[in-house]
């Protein structure tokens, strides 16, 4: 039997229906970050978020699907869609899938026999909203299931697809996010006054929280090698650094998750100061900082912005 990932969106009466269903079966409960639980069964993993989204993934997706979900599923299949393929609804579902990682990387140095800690980040680029560095840990077999799944570089998914990824990858592989929101962002800024420091030592904290001795560690190069070697130096685990790094699948799947927690923190900052910001630099990004400032003043604008970046000094322009 296969792997299957099923992603669901449920209201409150079936999530709570769902929850009553589940209680006295033989599960093991948890409740990681931003859930309201987990599951853990023979051959399969259900994860509630508490969003609503419910992410189910193992070998027994079928026989949980048919024992506890034919009623708190019912119809949220036919909204947000099953998702058996990795593919993303809609328009996602005709963009073709990438290469697997294990076919991409299988003609470079890459031991694909070694559990990997991938890191990457997401929001570097973007004027509003903060810069998050994920890392993923990947036992080989994960490894080869994510690339099978066609879990790819964030950057070429689409954020329907990134949406319904991260919580899945989260929810089965070890991961570690560090989330610098634009105020502590600004702050470490200032104070390295080098985005590659920052970002080494970002990535540095991700990866200490995951990686073991005998560990390899993959790090989607981004400055001078030193940088990273420094800033894990005494940490265990063999660091390799590589442009492209994303045809490894743990630093693949750091990238989904890296994104899909840097679309989640827009979507918390648009709904707290009721504007809504765009990813981003160019011109659509400086219409919400101009927004923003209407509405709470300029002063404030690093509550929600990189201030290095040069849109800040545009913003009195038109």
């Amino acid at each position: 039997m296969t792997q299957r990932t099923l992603v669901l969106k449920l209201d409150r009466t079936r999530a709570d229906a769902l929850h009553a269903r589940l209680e006295g079966a033989p599960f093991e409960w948890r409740q990681p970050p931003h859930s309201r639980f987990q599951v853990r069964g023979d051959g399969v993993v259900a994860t509630l978020y508490t969003s609503g989204k419910l992410v189910v993934q193992g070998k027994g997706v079928d026989s949980f699907e048919l024992l506890y979900l034919d009623g708190a599923g019912a119809g949220a299949a036919a909204s947000s869609g099953t998702d058996r393929s990795g593919s993303a609804d809609g328009a996602a579902s005709s963009t073709k899938k990438p290469p697997a990682a294990s076919e991409r990387a299988g003609s470079t140095s890459f031991d694909a026999a070694r559990t990997t800690v991938g890191s990457d980040e997401a929001g570097k680029g973007d004027y509003l909203g903060p810069l998050v560095v994920a890392a993923v840990r990947l036992t080989p077999e994960q490894a080869r299931g994510l690339a099978e799944a066609g879990v790819a570089d964030g950057k070429q998914l689409n954020d329907t697809t990134i949406r319904k990824l991260g919580p899945a990858i989260e929810a089965t592989c070890q991961t570690a996010i560090v989330c610098l929101d634009p105020p502590r962002y600004n702050d470490l800024r200032d104070a390295t006054g080098n985005l590659n420091i920052l970002l080494a030592d970002a990535h540095a904290e991700a990866i200490r929280a995951l990686v073991e001795k005998d560990d390899l560690i993959v790090v989607d190069q981004f400055g001078p090698e030193r940088l990273m070697e420094k800033a894990l130096a005494g940490a265990p685990g063999e660091l390799t650094q590589r442009p492209r790094a994303e045809e490894i699948a743990a630093v693949a799947a750091a990238s989904v998750v890296a994104r899909c927690t840097f679309l989640e923190a827009m979507d918390r900052l648009s709904e707290e100061y009721a504007v809504d910001l765009a990813k981003g630099g160019g011109a659509p990004a400086d219409r919400a900082a101009r927004a923003f400032v209407r509405l709470h003043g300029r002063d404030a604008l690093g509550k929600v912005a990189k201030l290095h970046f040069k849109n800040t000094s545009k913003l009195g322009r038109g």
